[in-house]
């Protein structure tokens, strides 16, 4: 008896589901605010600012051996 239920429930929730998933999608994000979510301050890293700096003083460092894969020399010239 429960069977039966599920089998006739089942169909139209999945086709409901399906359907609800063609909406368009929307951005919750103004386009004028997404120059706050690229700020280094919204990083889940705690201090963004030394680390960024930490990382090119290791990338100029390990330069001459490839370091994190950016481009330049060991001398550390930009």
């Amino acid at each position: 008896m429960k069977t039966t239920l599920i089998f006739r429930l089942l169909p139209p929730i999945v086709l409901i589901a399906g359907l609800t998933a063609c909406g368009p999608i929307e951005p919750w994000v103004k386009p004028y605010e997404r120059d706050r979510l690229a700020d280094p301050i919204m990083s889940l890293d705690p201090d963004p600012v030394s680390t960024a700096y930490t990382h090119h003083v290791f990338e100029a460092r390990e330069g001459a051996r490839g370091g994190e894969g950016s481009a330049g020399g060991g001398c550390g010239c930009n």
